[in-house]
């Protein structure tokens, strides 16, 4: 039976997933909007993370407002046996946003994707080549973003309108 949210976790809900401000202690704000100290909304965040009810939290960076006009998803052929260290490699580098695991197909056999942001091609390929140099991995290609979508996440709990 899944377990029921109070009306505190669905405020909580609502507040998280808005954009956070850029401050030093951006909870504590939340915190107080919703009328209960820091702590506790750090706690009850685990408690929901721990229930599955979060999964997770993330940024929505805006590569291109932010100059990084060059974005290429590296697609690398990678053994099995080798993904999660290449992964971690891949993970190090600052101008990489995420790095996941697809499976292969006949016509696809890229297994390893590494999403690239640079402000030019020619730095996208340094960084590919960086790696490709660093593991052995040869086969590789980069498929370079030619717009950007809107970035938008799920609403939950949301007023009427």
């Amino acid at each position: 039976m899944p377990v029921q949210l109070s009306e505190l976790d669905k405020a909580i809900i609502r507040e998280v997933q808005e954009e956070l401000s850029l401050e030093e202690r951006p909870y504590q704000q939340i915190a107080e909007r919703i009328g209960i100290s820091e702590e506790e909304l750090l706690e009850r965040l685990e408690v929901l993370k721990e229930r599955g009810q979060l999964r997770r939290m993330g940024v929505i960076l805006y590569h291109r407002r932010l100059g990084y006009s060059a974005n290429g998803m590296g697609a690398w052929v990678v053994p099995e046996e080798k993904r999660e260290e290449i992964g971690g490699l891949m993970a190090g580098y600052d101008e990489i946003s995420h790095v996941y695991e697809r499976p292969t197909y006949p016509d696809w056999p890229y297994s390893l994707f590494s999403m690239i942001h640079c402000r030019n091609r020619e730095q996208v390929e340094r960084i590919a080549a960086d790696i490709s140099q660093k593991t052995g991995i040869e086969d590789y290609i980069i498929l370079y973003s030619t717009e950007e979508l809107k970035k938008v996440s799920m609403k939950y709990f949301c007023e009427e309108e």
